[in-house]
């Protein structure tokens, strides 16, 4: 029996866009009368990232759900292959699942929509193609760099920046290719050093608990800007992710001393991936870096996100800059009405994780002012 923080409930809903949908939620009590936050995780995270979040908001007088999303945790009834049609992770497919979440909690919309990570870029999406669903939307850790171009093909795509990294004096390999290569599931569910303690490096190296993380802006889409960030973004080439951030395995002094993910919670994420493996969050990625996939999108080039916006993160997050130029232009250009743009001191990439209280604090001071 999972036992979950007191104030959070843990319960299946059937149909949601084909799927038998795993969320916790808190505050639950007469719900239907409070306003409503849907919290959204990345990778590899899952509804469990929210569990320092969700009993505070619920506090606050909100109704707050978050789901495991389509290829994670408790969730059933998604595809777990690598070979065929993988097209139910599409961006437009993940917000459907969203709509009908909100659908089924009998809502026709909701306040806020909250994003980190992955759950940052689907967030994103929705907020653009409907604002009438989603209210308000908060983005973490992952800038929105804004809508596919009709007029000009991305930058990105003008640069064989694989074969630039490769050539490197340390030859280089980006994550989100990796990530989308058939090896990437079987490295890192039997890693040598097993999933607990590619769970732990992982989580730690992304951090702020690992000191080397000091990020900065990149000039451009470059190789030799792009191999200036750490080998959890930019993978040695002959190296997979679980050997890449076991070089840099915490000790047990700071195993000890982290307190944001205790080895409790650890197991937790432990024992599902275990489970589940990464194939479903790995789909995503292949999604995203599909070019006809993204091609599909330019139907809403140019359209913005107009509903109120903030963004989120911790200022040791390279996440932030692995993209360069789209914290500006997420700020100048792809929404037009942010609020404002926070970035949590001594905090990673898992800032709901490893800064609840200031991460709460910032979300309820927004909701406030809607």
């Amino acid at each position: 029996m999972i036992e979950y923080p007191v104030g959070i409930r843990s319960r299946i809903i059937k149909n949601i866009n084909g799927l038998s949908m795993h969320i916790l939620e808190a505050g639950f009590e007469e719900s239907i009368n409070k306003p409503c936050v849907i919290l959204l995780h990345g990778f590899p995270e899952l509804a469990y990232s929210w569990r320092k979040i969700l009993k505070p908001l619920a506090d606050a007088g909100y109704y707050v759900i978050a789901p495991d999303q389509r290829g994670y945790g408790y969730t059933k009834g998604w595809g777990n292959n690598y070979e065929g049609d993988i097209s139910e992770y599409e961006i437009s497919n993940l917000i459907t699942d969203i709509i009908s979440l909100v659908y089924s909690l009998d809502k026709k919309s909701i306040d806020c929509l909250v994003g980190h990570d992955f759950g940052s870029i689907v967030a994103a999406h929705a907020a653009v193609i409907r604002p009438d669903i989603f209210k308000s939307v908060v983005l973490m850790s992952a800038p929105f760099n804004g809508m596919p171009s009709i007029e000009t093909v991305n930058t990105m795509e003008k640069v064989d920046i694989h074969k630039d990294l490769q050539n490197l004096d340390r030859p280089r390999k980006h994550y989100q290719w990796y990530y989308s290569s058939k090896i990437a599931n079987n490295d890192m569910c039997n890693s040598d050093q097993g999933m607990k303690n590619f769970l732990r490096a992982y989580y730690h190296v992304k951090s702020g608990d690992w000191k080397f993380n000091k990020p900065f802006k990149l000039k451009a889409w470059e190789a030799t800007e792009l191999e200036k960030m750490p080998g959890y973004y930019i993978m040695d080439y002959s190296l997979g992710m679980a050997e890449q951030v076991n070089i840099d395995m915490p000790s047990d002094e700071e195993i000890t001393n982290c307190d944001w993910l205790t080895d409790k919670e650890l197991k937790y994420y432990v024992d599902v991936f275990n489970n589940t493996q990464f194939q479903g969050g790995l789909n995503w990625y292949r999604c995203m870096i599909d070019n006809k996939v993204q091609a599909n999108l330019r139907l809403y080039s140019n359209i913005q996100i107009y509903i109120p916006s903030m963004f989120i993160a911790g200022n040791m997050d390279w996440g932030i800059y692995q993209k360069p130029d789209a914290l500006e232009n997420m700020q100048k250009k792809a929404c037009t009405n942010m609020k404002s743009c926070e970035l949590i001191e001594g905090a990673g990439h898992w800032v709901q994780q490893e800064k609840p209280l200031e991460v709460t604090k910032l979300l309820l001071n927004f909701l406030s002012e809607l």
